[in-house]
């Protein structure tokens, strides 16, 4: 009776149920007489290692016995764990990486790299300025002729003369510099654009016409550049700072005082 239903059913939305049943079954053929199997269960981190850690933390709260069960548990949960971890600190790599400085929808508002160019500037002319005056009371103290000399005036002409003697040896170690550059000659650089050179890793190899077999032309093959995501600490510690886990961690305090 419920045959003949679903028949009713299916012939007035105009659906023909033997015609379905073969379109299905040609469709999915190749799954037919296929025998399914499960692979193996293979843990992520080293199981008698992490066996033993699991019991010694067990038996502080009572627990004698744990099966192998929850070993594979932890595992598979320390592979998800980190591999959400990495995959989060990899999109915040990329996006520090990411350059707007070609982008019309954004305008520069502030140049930090400048401003901190500006101030190394300023210290280093502080830094000058007391060198020379520091130099000029030295000159001053190797010049006076005075009969009766204290201790600092003596202390004064002996760093005026340790200061003179400085400056000569650099003076003549940048003469012998200069001299050997001029003996050496001007460095030539090497032609990386030339026809038949091929870079990899950051070497020449050269490639003979008659050597590319099939090619038919000498030009040299461009190999995709794999691009590289390099994190550093500064990444981890934004994760851990927008995690409400860690963020009052004592592995993200000891991250900020390195």
């Amino acid at each position: 009776r419920d045959d003949d239903d679903i028949n009713d059913v299916a012939s007035m939305a105009g659906v023909n149920l033997n015609e379905e049943s073969a379109r299905i079954m040609a469709t999915n053929s190749d799954l037919v007489g296929t025998q399914m199997q499960s692979c193996k269960d293979e843990p992520f981190l080293a199981a008698i290692p992490l066996h033993k850690r699991i019991l010694e933390t067990a038996k502080k709260l009572g627990i004698t016995d744990v099966p192998a069960e929850v070993v594979t548990f932890i595992s598979h949960a320390t592979q998800s764990r980190l591999r959400t971890v990495i995959e989060k600190v990899t999109v915040i790599t990329q996006h520090r990486m990411e350059s707007y400085k070609d982008d019309e929808w954004y305008e520069q508002a502030t140049d930090v790299r400048s401003q901190l160019k500006f101030f190394e500037q300023l210290e280093r002319l502080e830094k000058q300025r007391k060198d020379e005056q520091e130099r000029e009371i030295l000159l001053k103290a190797a010049k006076s002729r005075s009969r009766q000399e204290d201790p600092e005036q003596a202390r004064l002409k002996q760093k005026a003369k340790e200061m003179q003697q400085q400056e000569l040896a650099q003076m003549r170690q940048r003469d012998a510099n200069l001299t050997a550059l001029a003996a050496i000659g001007p460095r030539k650089k090497r032609k990386l654009d030339a026809p038949g050179l091929l870079t990899i890793g950051g070497e020449g190899v050269g490639l003979c016409a008659g050597s590319q077999a099939g090619l038919g032309t000498g030009s040299p093959r461009q190999y995709p550049r794999q691009k590289i995501t390099r994190v550093n600490l500064r990444d981890f510690i934004f994760y851990m700072e927008q995690e409400r886990d860690m963020s009052h961690s004592l592995l993200l305090y000891r991250a900020l005082l390195k």
